[in-house]
Order: structure tokens, then C-alpha cells, then sequence
């Protein structure tokens, strides 16, 4: 009875507070934050039980483990869900950065402010205005690679770059920033191809936003990419002599 009471009300909370349309922009920000927070004082936790290695780090490679941690036009399609969900988001990036400037230049370089500020303003505007939410999903779901990417940096300073699981995770990285951070985008400008007629009925702002973002992010992608490649290879490679 006390389960389903306090389901009750956690449901009610959700529904009338956090997806109440007024309030939901703020909160759901506010929960990124939270959410970021929270993830690293989990990682932090654990990894000071579980992980041997991590007690032996510096404070600041502690630091960096613990960080890395409808109908109608389509532009104009949003919900209460999405834009909870894009709030999230930008309290994600708010927090990171701040966590990216107050360390800098330990945890990225000015590449990585120059990421989360333009991404940051791309999905805030979203958020509020309510426009391109799809694209702004697309691009989102480009962040399928940080876990990967937050994974090999765990085996680098864990000395494990000769272990089969480094050489998979270099596999896992280079099919997924292809099929997320290549692919993706190429359909993505594909579809805003197909449907300019009502790109163009958006603010000249949002206009702006859906080719300036996804423009530079590409760059920056093939970028990155091309030392992705570099990287697998040479592991392949050190792998082929060693045999």
C-alpha cells in the first residue's frame, strides 16, 4: 500500500510539476544539473571501493575519471517529454562546462568550450522555443559515443592499452562515431534538404541555428574522425607485430 501510495505521488509530481508547461524549461535544467552531479559523486564513490588503481591517481586524474563519468510541421513538433528531455541536456552542458572552464585545461581544451557553447545555445533555443526539436535530437544522439570515448581514456591511465578490451573499445568507437557523428549528420542535412519549404518558416535565428550547428559539429567530427582512424590503425597494427 505504501509502494503504490508513494508511486501515487511521484507520478502526480511529475506529471503536475516537472512536465507542468510553465515550469518545465527550469526544472528540467535544474535535473541535468542534478543528474550530472550526481553521476559524479556515484563514480567517485565507487570507484574509491572497487577500482585499485584509482586510489593511486593524482587529484586531478581523480577529478577527470570522476567527470567523465505529433501532427503538423516538423520544425514546429514538440512535447512536454522532448523538452524535458532537452533540458536535461542543457543543464548537462552548463554543468560540464563549468566543470571544463574551472579545470581548464585538464579536462579539454578551448575545442571542447567551443562544443558545449554552441551545442548549449543550439538546444536551449530548442528548448524554449520549441522549434527543430527533431534535429536537435538528431545531433543530441551524437553523445552515444562519450561513454566509449570516456571508456578508452579509463584504460589508458589504467595501463591496459595492449588488453583486447582497449583494441575493442578503439572497434566500438570508430563504428559508433561513424554511424552517430558521419551518418547521422549526413541524413540529418539530407532531411533538412527535403523539407527547407518549412525550415524556412522558422525564426531567423532557428533558421541560422539548424545550419551553423550541424555545419561546425561536422567539421569538427571529421576532425576528430580522421585521428579516430589514425589511432585504430596504429593499435591494429602494434597488434599484427606482436603476433
Amino acid at each position: 500500500m505504501d509502494i503504490k501510495s508513494y508511486q501515487s505521488h511521484a507520478e502526480g509530481f511529475v506529471k503536475h510539476y516537472l512536465l507542468a508547461d510553465p515550469f518545465l524549461p527550469y526544472t528540467s535544467v535544474l535535473a541535468g544539473i542534478f543528474l550530472c552531479k550526481m553521476a559524479y559523486d556515484i563514480t567517485q564513490s565507487f570507484s574509491s571501493i572497487h577500482i585499485k588503481s584509482y586510489s593511486a591517481l593524482t587529484k586531478v586524474k581523480r577529478t577527470e575519471w570522476n567527470n567523465r563519468s505529433l501532427q503538423g510541421l516538423i520544425v514546429f513538433r514538440s512535447s512536454s517529454i522532448s523538452s524535458f528531455g532537452l533540458g536535461v541536456s542543457v543543464g548537462y552542458f552548463l554543468a560540464d562546462l563549468g566543470m571544463i572552464i574551472w579545470l581548464y585545461p585538464t579536462l579539454g581544451g578551448s575545442e571542447y568550450i567551443f562544443h558545449h557553447c554552441l551545442s548549449g545555445v543550439a538546444v536551449a533555443y530548442s528548448l524554449f522555443s520549441g522549434e527543430a526539436q527533431l534535429y536537435t535530437y538528431m545531433v543530441l544522439l551524437s553523445e552515444v559515443t562519450t561513454p566509449e570515448i570516456n571508456l578508452r581514456w579509463y584504460l589508458d591511465i589504467s595501463c591496459l592499452k595492449r588488453s583486447k578490451a582497449y583494441l575493442i573499445n578503439g572497434v566500438a568507437i570508430f563504428l559508433a562515431w561513424l554511424t552517430a557523428r558521419i551518418l547521422l549528420f549526413v541524413y540529418m542535412f539530407y532531411h533538412v534538404y527535403v523539407h527547407y519549404d518549412q525550415v524556412a518558416m522558422m525564426h531567423p535565428f532557428g533558421y541560422l541555428l539548424v545550419f551553423v550547428v550541424p555545419v561546425a559539429l561536422s567539421v569538427m567530427n571529421l576532425m576528430w574522425f580522421g585521428k579516430i582512424v589514425k589511432g585504430l590503425m596504429k593499435t591494429l597494427e602494434k597488434k599484427d607485430n606482436k603476433e
